[in-house]
């Protein structure tokens, strides 16, 4: 028998459809209940309690009691960033799930991704600042750089100083599923956007399990004067 990590055991996890439809509802960023998760996985509610409890188990996501509700949430943004990579992956590979509805040039041109921008706007972004010197990348390498600090500060009243964790890092590459580019992750992703909900320049879409991002027209604007699309 090899040794070293199980992949076979986390791709089973996510492989079977009503477990992977909880994980993408979870990847919103936001904790949802076992019925919200239920409704998202199409299954009831006894099929729901047996999936969560293999995915809790698998360790890709974690529970919290809140009075008489439990609310789950993935365990770290390194699922979401898996999770992601896996849709990209299904998109090339052309395995898609036909879904009509307003909701989808929506969710490719903004959403979140755990916890970070991503889509046609996330790309947008970090393209922008790297055009701008804000950000220095090598592959999947990205670095803040002094002239990205000092925007940082200005225009957003961002600390990159005060974003320092010891489990996850400032800058990172994700792997955008509906670009097929990279969009901005780490610790600077994910103030960036919280940054844009504070100003009220966008909001994400309230429904449990949404991960639409929506600018409002003030913040359209006021994004495209700092990360205007590069030629």
């Amino acid at each position: 028998m090899k040794a070293g990590p199980d992949i076979a055991m986390v791709a089973a996890l996510v492989g079977d459809p009503a477990r992977a439809n909880m994980l993408t509802a979870l990847m919103s960023g936001r904790a949802l209940t076992a019925s919200e998760l239920a409704h998202q996985a199409g299954v009831t509610p006894q099929t729901a309690s047996s999936h969560l409890s293999k995915l809790e188990a698998g360790g890709l996501i974690e529970q919290e009691k809140q009075g008489r509700h439990r609310y789950y949430r993935l365990s770290d943004p390194d699922v979401a960033a898996v999770l992601e990579g896996l849709e990209g992956l299904a998109a090339r590979a052309g395995h898609l799930r036909v879904r009509t509805g307003p909701k989808d040039p929506a969710l490719r041109r903004a959403r979140v991704c755990y916890d970070h921008l991503a889509g046609d706007l996330g790309v947008q972004m970090l393209d922008s600042m790297k055009k701008q010197k804000l950000l220095r990348q090598k592959k999947q390498d990205i670095e803040l750089t002094a002239e990205g600090q000092r925007f940082l500060n200005t225009a957003l009243q961002i600390s990159a100083e005060a974003l320092a964790h010891p489990r996850r890092p400032l800058c990172k590459a994700c792997l955008d599923w509906s670009e097929r580019r990279h969009h901005l992750a780490g610790t600077l992703g994910a103030a960036i956007l919280n940054r844009f909900t504070e100003l009220k320049w966008a909001a994400r879409d309230a429904a449990p399990g949404s991960r639409v991002v929506n600018f409002t027209r003030n913040g359209e604007k006021r994004f495209a004067a700092l990360f205007g699309k590069s030629e």
